[in-house]
C-alpha cells in the first residue's frame, strides 16, 4: 500500500528525500570521477587503441564519444519524462526504475573489460543515463514536500550527506584496493578484480541505501486520463520558456554565454581523472593512490572555493565573478597543457576545486535572479538543465574528436582555453543592476 502523504514540510520525509543524495552520491565520485577512469586506462596498457563499431578509437575518444551520446538522448528524454511525470505526479516510479536500472549497471560493471567491450560499454552508458534522469524526479519532489524557506537547507543537506556518503565509500575501495589480500583478493591482477568489486559496491549502496527515501517518500499520482499530449508536455514548456527568453535580452545573453562555457567546463570535469591517468609521469606503484588522493582533494576544496566565491559575488556582482572565473578556467588550461608530474598535477586539482563549485552554483543562483515573476520557474530550470547537457554534448565530442585526430588529450585541452575566453566575453557583455 502506498504511503499517504501527510503534509507539506513533514521532517521525516525531508530527511528522507535528502537521504537519496547519500544513496546516489557515490556514482559521480566512485565511478565517474575516480576507480572507474583509473580502471578504464588500465586495460589500455598495452594499446591505446581499439576497435569498436568498425572503426579504430583511442581509449579516451571512445568513452568521451559514448558520454557525448548519452547526454544526447538525456537531453530527448529529460523533458519528454518530466512532462510526464507532472502530469501523471507518478515521480517516485520514475525515481525507482532509474535508481534500480543505474545500481544493476553499476554492479554490471564488474565484466566490463576488452574482451566483452559491447557488454561493458552498454552499462557505463545505461548506469550515465540512469543517474542523469534520477535527478529530474529527485530535484522536481523538493518543491511539492517542502514550504519555500525549508528549501535551501533541506538541499543544503542533502549535498552534505551525499558529500559524506560518497567520500566515505571511496575511502573503503580505496583501502581495497591498495591492500586487496586484507579483503580476500590474492593473485595476478588483485588491483584491478579490487576496482572490480567496488563497482559491485556503489550498485548495491545505491539500492540499499535508497530504500530508505522510497519507503518515506510520498506517491503524488494524480488520477488524470492519460492524453496523448502528455507526452510532449515538456517539449512545449521548453518552446514556452523559449520563446519569453527570446524577449528577454540579457536572460538570452547570459545562457549563450552559459551555453559556451558550460561545454568547456562540464567536459574538464568529466575527463580529468582520465587525463592524470594518461597524461601525468607517476612513480612506480603511485598512479592509483595518487589520481583517489587528486579527487579527494578536489572534494575537499571545492566547498571551500564555493564559499569564497559567494563573498566574491557579494562584493563584485555575479557576472564580474563569473567573467574572474572563466579567465582563471582559461588559465588552468594553460597550465594542464604543460604539466607532466604528480605534484604539478596536485596542485591543479587543488585549483580546480578552488573554482569547480563556486562557478556551478554561481551560475545557477544567476539564472535564478533574472528570471522574471512568473509560476513558471520548474520550466525556466528545466531549460537550463537541458541547456548544460546539450552543451555537454558539444564539449565532449569536440574534445573526443580531437583527442582521436592528434592522438593527445593536451591538445583538447587547449582549445577548451578559447571557449573559457569566449565565455568571458560574452559574459562581460551583459549589463543588468544588482547581478
Amino acid at each position: 500500500m502506498p504511503r499517504i502523504f501527510s503534509k507539506k514540510g513533514d521532517r521525516k520525509v525531508l530527511n528522507a528525500w535528502a537521504f537519496y543524495d547519500w544513496a546516489n552520491s557515490v556514482y559521480p565520485l566512485v565511478i565517474s570521477s575516480s576507480v572507474f577512469p583509473i580502471y578504464y586506462g588500465a586495460l589500455f596498457l598495452d594499446d591505446l587503441y581499439i576497435e569498436v563499431f568498425g572503426f579504430n578509437f583511442k581509449n579516451t575518444a571512445l568513452i568521451s564519444f559514448l558520454t557525448a551520446f548519452a547526454f544526447v538522448i538525456l537531453s530527448f528524454i529529460t523533458p519528454l519524462l518530466s512532462g510526464i511525470a507532472d502530469y501523471l505526479g507518478n515521480k517516485k516510479t520514475f525515481l525507482k526504475f532509474f535508481c534500480y536500472l543505474g545500481s544493476i549497471s553499476c554492479i554490471g560493471l564488474y565484466w566490463f573489460d576488452l574482451e566483452n567491450i559491447y557488454i561493458g560499454l552498454l552499462f557505463y552508458f545505461l548506469a550515465l543515463i540512469s543517474f542523469w534522469a534520477s535527478l529530474v524526479f529527485y530535484n522536481s519532489y523538493l518543491p511539492d514536500i517542502a514550504y519555500k524557506e525549508q528549501q535551501d537547507y533541506i538541499s543544503a543537506k542533502g549535498y552534505a550527506m551525499g558529500y559524506i556518503g560518497s567520500v566515505i565509500l571511496l575511502i573503503f575501495n580505496l583501502v581495497m584496493v591498495l591492500y586487496p589480500s586484507s579483503f580476500g583478493i590474492d593473485g595476478d591482477g588483485a588491483e584491478l578484480i579490487a576496482m572490480k568489486y567496488s563497482f559491485v559496491s556503489v550498485g548495491l549502496w545505491w539500492i540499499i541505501c535508497s530504500q530508505y527515501t522510497f519507503y518515506h517518500l510520498p506517491n503524488l499520482i494524480k488520477k488524470r486520463k492519460i492524453i496523448k499530449d502528455i507526452i510532449f508536455n515538456g517539449f512545449k514548456e521548453l518552446k514556452e520558456v523559449w520563446d519569453e527568453v527570446k524577449e528577454i535580452t540579457v536572460i538570452k545573453k547570459f545562457l549563450i554565454a552559459f551555453f559556451i562555457y558550460s561545454s568547456a567546463l562540464q567536459t574538464v570535469l568529466l575527463i580529468a581523472t582520465y587525463f592524470g591517468e594518461q597524461e601525468i609521469i607517476w612513480p612506480e606503484g603511485e598512479k592509483t593512490i595518487g589520481l583517489i588522493v587528486s579527487i579527494l582533494l578536489i572534494q575537499l576544496i571545492a566547498t571551500f572555493g564555493a564559499m569564497f566565491t559567494a563573498k566574491l559575488s557579494e562584493k563584485l556582482g555575479n557576472i564580474h565573478t563569473l567573467v574572474i572565473l572563466n579567465l582563471f578556467w582559461a588559465i588552468l588550461c594553460v597550465g594542464a597543457y604543460f604539466i607532466t608530474k604528480p605534484l604539478e598535477f596536485y596542485i591543479a586539482a587543488g585549483l580546480v576545486g578552488l573554482v569547480m563549485g563556486g562557478i556551478q552554483a554561481l551560475s545557477r543562483s544567476t539564472f535564478s535572479k533574472m528570471i522574471p515573476e512568473t509560476n513558471n520557474t520548474t520550466s525556466y530550470f528545466s531549460f537550463y538543465d537541458v541547456s548544460q547537457k546539450v552543451s555537454i554534448v558539444i564539449g565532449m565530442t569536440l574534445f573526443a574528436f580531437i583527442d582521436q585526430i592528434t592522438g593527445s588529450m593536451r591538445n583538447s585541452i587547449l582549445v577548451f582555453l578559447f571557449i573559457f575566453l569566449a565565455g568571458a566575453f560574452l559574459l562581460k557583455r551583459i549589463k543588468i543592476k544588482n547581478v
